[in-house]
């Protein structure tokens, strides 16, 4: 069981760290006021309404809780 646990946090660090860099790459188009490069929707300039920023934030909720179940999974024995 470790083992799987262990598998998704590292998963889900991969997916997290992707996901941030995808954002921010977003962010510094908008920045330099270039046009999106990631596939945003139609119509969105902000990238705070991206998916990209969207996913970022359930990447991490994610990673957060894989974490707290990690640490308790480790402490259990």
């Amino acid at each position: 069981m470790k083992n799987i646990i262990l598998t998704q946090f590292i998963v889900l660090l991969g997916g997290t760290i992707f996901a941030w860099f995808n954002f921010f790459r977003e962010l510094a188009s908008y920045l330099r006021n270039e046009a999106c490069q990631t596939g945003c929707a139609v119509g969105v300039v902000n990238p705070i309404y991206t998916p990209c920023f969207y996913g970022a934030i359930f990447f991490l909720m994610a990673l957060i809780l894989s974490f707290i179940i990690l640490t308790a999974s480790a402490r259990k024995g």
